[in-house]
């Protein structure tokens, strides 16, 4: 995202003089806060307003724009960080709670017109437990300063054009619908502008095999036999592995990564920098990879299996009885959460200096819990679960978790850094 300084503009809403402090790029300990933040509620409202109606990836971009949006207005209070988009300096004292209430308000209520009324009811609550007073009001005027300047950064990014689904010449390896006739879903990320990068094609997967090649003809064959509906090889296990992972995978993701941030006793500035870290590379990924998605269009499992007499390939064996477990109803290429989950476990590697951080998710359609000892281990099981589902090839999952770490590792590479010249403990 393009950085702006917007002293001038907002000199009259917050007096200017630079806070800032710390160097470095890793996470520090913190005490325990006792218990929610303002970055960990307001991410809550955020996860539960803008899943309404909306698929994983059309969610994470609009949360990613929520967490950078608190993430720069608590670096405007505390410091210690560069901002991410905005910079706002300000010397008067300011109660970061509503600060941070007031971006993401700002954000939500014009991102999500839909559920305006539910975020100024959560707001209007929120500020009733802030002691009214100076502190109070310069946090309000912070709060409106940088989500008015974010939503003046993303007023061109794309999302909320109208992009209609074009079907491609059907044939072999061409997606369609599933249903027939249908409209896919989120066809308008391919040309939303990336929240740290111009080009949503930055990244853009590798393609998937030639329909005649050895390599599509073993994963053809392993999601033809585990992925059906009906599988006789599909273990309960494997079954329930599936469904775990068939939740809302924004709100999936955020619940556990805001969990952790509770269970961690981070402050609110370090929470902020984690989430921020998560979703801003998470919503860079998805859209990253819807592109990727419809550049290539590649078709499903099931037409994939239902139609194979007509791939070139004499290996491959149809099954027009052939349906899948789980659908999903936009191209095969790459897998979609595969991109998620990679950018999502890559940042928090990022943030807490190693792989070696057990990690907590849960499911809604399960009404379960796993706990992971590594972050690389969700990773894993995403990957195969897709299969299972009858979602993806083997191939998909495999560039798209690619995608998510090279969108994740540029993102951070070149965010969320400590400010240079001061100690620490400025």
């Amino acid at each position: 995202m393009r950085r702006v300084l917007l002293v001038a503009v907002v000199a009259a809403l917050v007096a200017a003089t630079t806070v800032a402090a710390g160097g470095g790029n890793r996470a520090q300990a913190v005490g325990p806060t006792g218990g929610p933040n303002a970055v960990t509620d307001w991410s809550l409202v955020a996860q539960n307003v803008i899943s309404i109606g909306r698929a994983p990836a059309a969610s994470e971009v609009l949360n990613g724009l929520v967490h950078a949006t608190m993430y720069d207005t608590v670096v405007a209070v505390e410091g210690k960080y560069e901002p991410f988009a905005v910079s706002i300096r300000r010397s008067r004292p300011t109660s970061v709670q509503a600060a941070v209430a007031a971006a993401a308000r700002g954000v939500l209520v014009v991102r999500v017109p839909a559920q305006a009324p539910t975020v100024e009811s959560a707001y209007t609550a929120y500020l009733e437990g802030i002691p009214d007073g100076h502190r109070k009001t310069n946090g309000i005027r912070l709060g409106r300063a940088v989500a008015g300047a974010y939503i003046a950064l993303r007023s061109d990014d794309g999302y909320d054009n109208v992009v209609p689904w074009v079907q491609p010449t059907p044939g072999p390896g061409v997606f369609e619908p599933i249903p027939l006739g249908s409209t896919p879903v989120d066809v308008r990320l391919k040309q939303v502008r990336p929240l740290s990068f111009d080009s949503p094609s930055r990244f853009r997967a590798t393609g998937p095999y030639a329909l005649t090649s050895a390599d599509y003809t073993s994963d053809f064959n392993d999601v033809r036999d585990v992925g059906r509906i009906d599988s006789a090889i599909r273990t309960m296990e494997q079954t329930e592995t599936a469904r775990f992972w068939s939740d809302q995978t924004m709100v999936q993701w955020n619940r556990a990564v805001r969990n952790i941030a509770l269970d961690e006793g981070l402050d609110t500035l370090e929470s902020a920098r984690m989430m921020a870290m998560v979703h801003v590379s998470a919503a860079d990924s998805a859209v990253g990879c819807w592109e990727s998605k419809y550049y290539y269009n590649f078709w499903r499992p099931q037409h994939a299996i239902q139609r194979a007499d007509t791939d070139g390939n004499p290996a491959t064996i149809q099954d027009t009885t052939w349906t899948h477990l789980i659908n999903g109803n936009h191209p095969e290429y790459p897998s979609g959460h595969s991109c998620f989950t990679s950018a999502v476990t890559h940042a928090l590697a990022e943030y807490w200096g190693t792989d070696r951080f057990p990690i907590t998710v849960t499911s809604s359609v399960t009404g379960t819990t796993r706990h992971f000892a590594r972050l690389r281990d969700p990773r894993r099981e995403v990957g195969r679960a897709r299969v299972y589902s009858g979602l993806h090839f083997t191939k998909a999952l495999q560039d798209g978790e690619l995608l998510g770490k090279r969108t994740t590792r540029y993102v951070l590479r070149n965010n969320f850094e400590r400010t240079h010249g001061h100690d620490e403990d400025d």
